[in-house]
């Protein structure tokens, strides 16, 4: 597992890289790796949503639970497929949300959330890897303690950042954020089970754009192109 991580990212999280549980951590991944199971992301992308939304960058944040499992899909950023996939029914419920809030916005063909990256939305998944075909597959094995410390460090060290937390795992990470300098939207999650629970008609998406306007911020351009 490479840690070439993102600067500004890797001066807050250089400590946790020495700890137990990580140590731990990439010994399981080296185990995993040599019993001939295929991982995802690919190695180079497992700390790509660090990589493409450097820390002083992050204006949003969308918590994820783990990467998705299929061949081709996973690229390290939470809800995204790479392009040319399939778009997944989660994001394609978002997409159709996107378009119930913003009349202009084109659903587009692919899922690859990149250019949201790059505007400071942190799409954080809770486990960065999972074993191929098998969901869940690397959850409680130290990951859930990285990013948990992320959650804590943006929470600590920014302020007004808009956590979009959709479901009950990723509303759960509420413990950890100061609800006094940050803004929590919470909602249904957008998979089939559970999107027409609230997901849609949540509004998420303008009213992440409502805060940080108000916070003389530029707002999201949720439009993939």
């Amino acid at each position: 597992m490479s840690i070439a991580l993102e600067p500004s990212w890797l001066e807050i999280l250089k400590d946790e890289f020495e700890k137990d549980y990580m140590i731990k951590l990439k010994a399981f991944l080296q185990q995993e790796k040599e019993a001939g199971y295929t991982i995802y992301p690919k190695s180079k992308d497992i700390f790509n949503a660090f990589a493409k939304t450097p820390f002083d960058d992050v204006k949003v944040v969308i918590i994820g639970q783990d990467p998705y499992h299929g061949p081709g899909q996973a690229h390290g950023l939470a809800f995204s497929v790479q392009k040319g996939v399939a778009v997944p029914p989660s994001l394609q419920n978002i997409f159709k949300e996107l378009k119930q809030e913003f009349i202009d916005f084109k659903i587009p063909k692919d899922g690859d959330l990149t250019q949201w990256a790059g505007q400071g939305v942190l799409l954080l998944n809770a486990t960065l890897t999972v074993r191929a075909n098998q969901a869940g597959s690397h959850q409680k094995k130290g990951w859930e303690i990285f990013t948990n410390k992320v959650i804590e460090e943006i929470s600590n060290r920014k302020q007004d950042v808009v956590f979009l937390l959709w479901g009950k795992f990723a509303q759960a990470k509420s413990e950890l954020i100061d609800s006094q300098k940050h803004h929590l939207l919470k909602a249904a999650h957008p998979s089939p089970l559970a999107a027409h629970n609230g997901f849609f008609g949540c509004r998420h998406f303008l009213k992440t754009n409502l805060i940080l306007e108000g916070k003389k911020l530029k707002p999201i351009d949720w439009q993939i192109t």
